[in-house]
């Protein structure tokens, strides 16, 4: 059977999220595939090429749930008017989604595992979990809360919050049961308790 780039990165970021990335060598990579490293140096150059390949895979899928969900794709920095004219439903509606995303795909399960293992190894790998999974979510969030406000589609409760309190409240339950999840706890259960938790918030702040 032919090896593919993208057996190569699931491989990949499986082992690195398993050892951690300096643990994990090129012939590591090839021998969990059954190839040569010939043969995955035809694809990669470096284990470092392999890794940042893993990081462009992981923001393409984001930007599909995104789309999926009907919730802007880029920052706002980049694309401010996509922020406007946005659901507060759909959007309560993506972070639950979010949660089945980050613990049922196969590729997004390993790379959160990978970076939770990396984050503390150097200022640039925490950047880049706080980037995926910490300040970037949150941000993201106040960011299309906060247009929102402005278009006068949450009540005057969300207004007095404010939208990054807001959008910590709204991620910290999704947080948290991502982890929980990790922990061995009951997938569906803890869906069926985010779903809850979301649906009393929208009905709270939705004018």
């Amino acid at each position: 059977m032919k090896t593919t780039k993208e057996e190569i990165l699931l491989v990949s970021l499986r082992l690195f999220a398993e050892r951690g990335y300096d643990a994990v060598s090129i012939s590591m990579i090839a021998e969990e595939i059954g190839i040569t490293k010939g043969a995955l140096y035809r694809h990669f150059v470096s284990k470092q090429e392999i890794y940042d390949k893993i990081l462009e895979k992981m923001t393409e899928l984001d930007a599909e749930r995104a789309r999926e969900d009907n919730v802007p794709v880029e920052t706002k920095e980049a694309q401010e008017d996509s922020y406007e004219n946005r659901s507060f439903h759909e959007f309560c509606s993506f972070a639950v989604n979010q949660f089945d995303f980050w613990t049922e795909n196969e590729f997004a399960v390993a790379f959160r595992k990978m970076l939770m293992l990396e984050q503390y190894k150097s200022p640039e790998k925490m950047k880049q979990y706080q980037e995926m999974i910490c300040e970037g979510p949150v941000k993201y969030s106040e960011d299309l809360l906060s247009t929102m406000i402005k278009e006068n589609k949450l009540n005057d409760e969300a207004k007095a919050l404010g939208a990054r309190n807001l959008a910590m409240e709204l991620y910290a339950p999704l947080f948290l049961m991502i982890q929980l999840y990790d922990g061995g706890a009951d997938r569906d259960e803890l869906h069926d308790r985010l779903n809850k938790i979301i649906g009393a918030y929208e009905k709270r702040y939705k004018v």
